[in-house]
């Protein structure tokens, strides 16, 4: 049985339901993911599609009457492959006789049984879009609001059939009752058997691409590519792994390299440390050598002045200047008067004679030992020009 009522709108208490669920975050990227492959499928030549059984074929039995239609659906349409008689004592043997009439190839392929559409009770819905990852789990929930049926009296399930501008679903809650839902099983009988889903003819007798089948009662194929995603699972792990350890190896190898140019690096910027040191010591040693010089009076200008001081009857057999100190050892004639004559003289202060004098019989002079603290540079060059300001 049909229905031909308008598109009814969700009760406020389906949307506030909805309105709690929310949607799932993965569901945009699995439809992302559902369209490439399919953009993907589409470049693939027919034959290799169906040798890799990625046509999405499957074996349609449709029973109607006494008669059962065996229909093979892929993508390129649905060819009918055969159509028997089909009797309660065919239904006993039927998986007998489907094994012997069909290739192994077209056997191993996932059986669907197709009801007519007059069994099932079809509900126009209009439902938000987050409604569209739970559909069916949502729609459960109003069977009892939208058929005269309860939800256990019932096999069910719900398909999208358009969008709206306004962010909501066009879907229908498609329901067959129980008791004609297991009749149609019965009739089948052991052909029935190991059914992957059960589908709905519409009204031009094309599947609507649902499964009224319980989840518990689904036959589940081995996915023939298991194996092999498998293996390129752990291709790619191993993959992934050898790049990276080829990276971590880089690095490690680039950075080895970067610590022994550091090294080299490090070595030339302390010997030119090293070197800097040495040449500001040896600056800092002539500054200070060039401090003492100019604090002093040069040896030169020394020697000068004592030639001239000095009288010729006496002569030095020592010289000697330290720590700004003058000694003078030698012999004279006229050694008592030696410290009048040498404080005339501006480049020392206080001459004296440092001990007693001692005649010397074989030269009939007397040996001395005079002492002067040599006068600062800046007080000779004051003193030179305050006795060259007179003679200007």
């Amino acid at each position: 049985m049909t229905t031909d009522a308008d598109d009814i709108a969700a009760p406020p208490s389906l949307i506030q339901r909805l309105r709690h669920a929310g949607g799932s975050r993965l569901g945009p990227w699995l439809g992302f993911w559902s369209w490439w492959g399919r953009a993907l499928l589409t470049w693939v030549p027919g034959r290799l599609r169906a040798l890799l059984g990625l046509d999405g074929r499957r074996l349609l039995l449709r029973h109607d009457g006494g008669e059962l239609s065996l229909v093979l659906e892929h993508a390129d349409g649905e060819p009918e492959l055969a159509r028997l008689p089909w009797t309660p004592a065919d239904a006993d043997a039927g998986s007998g006789i489907l094994a012997t009439l069909l290739p192994a190839q077209l056997a191993a392929l996932p059986r669907w049984l197709v009801l007519p559409s007059a069994t099932a009770l079809r509900r126009p819905m209009t439902v938000p879009a987050a409604a569209a990852d739970r559909l069916r789990e949502v729609l459960g929930f109003e069977i009892d609001r939208q058929t005269p049926f309860a939800a256990a009296e019932v096999c069910f399930d719900a398909r999208v059939i358009g969008r709206r501008g306004d962010g909501q679903l066009d879907v229908e809650l498609v329901v067959v009752p129980r008791a004609a839902f297991d009749a149609a099983l019965a009739a089948l009988g052991s052909a029935g058997t190991g059914l992957a889903g059960v589908d709905l003819a519409a009204d031009d007798g094309i599947p609507l691409g649902i499964n009224l089948l319980p989840e518990e009662a689904r036959a589940r194929r081995a996915d023939p590519w298991q194996r092999w995603n498998l293996a390129f699972a752990a291709l790619v792990v191993l993959a992934v792994a050898s790049a990276m350890w080829m990276v971590l190896d880089n690095r490690r190898q680039a950075a080895d390299d970067f610590e022994q140019a550091s090294q080299q690096l490090i070595a030339q910027a302390r010997q030119a440390s090293d070197q800097r040191r040495q040449v500001a010591d040896h600056i800092e040693g002539m500054q200070y050598l060039d401090e003492l010089r100019a604090a002093q009076p040069a040896m030169v200008e020394i020697l000068d002045e004592l030639s001239r001081l000095l009288p010729d009857s006496t002569y030095l057999e020592k010289l000697a200047v330290e720590n700004g100190r003058l000694l003078l050892i030698g012999q004279s004639s006229e050694a008592s008067a030696l410290v009048q004559q040498l404080g005339n003289s501006t480049l020392w202060r206080s001459p004296a004679l440092a001990g007693a004098l001692q005649p010397d019989p074989r030269s009939r002079r007397d040996r001395f030992t005079l002492t002067a603290e040599l006068a600062p540079a800046a007080s000779v060059a004051d003193a030179g020009g305050a006795d060259a300001q007179p003679g200007s």
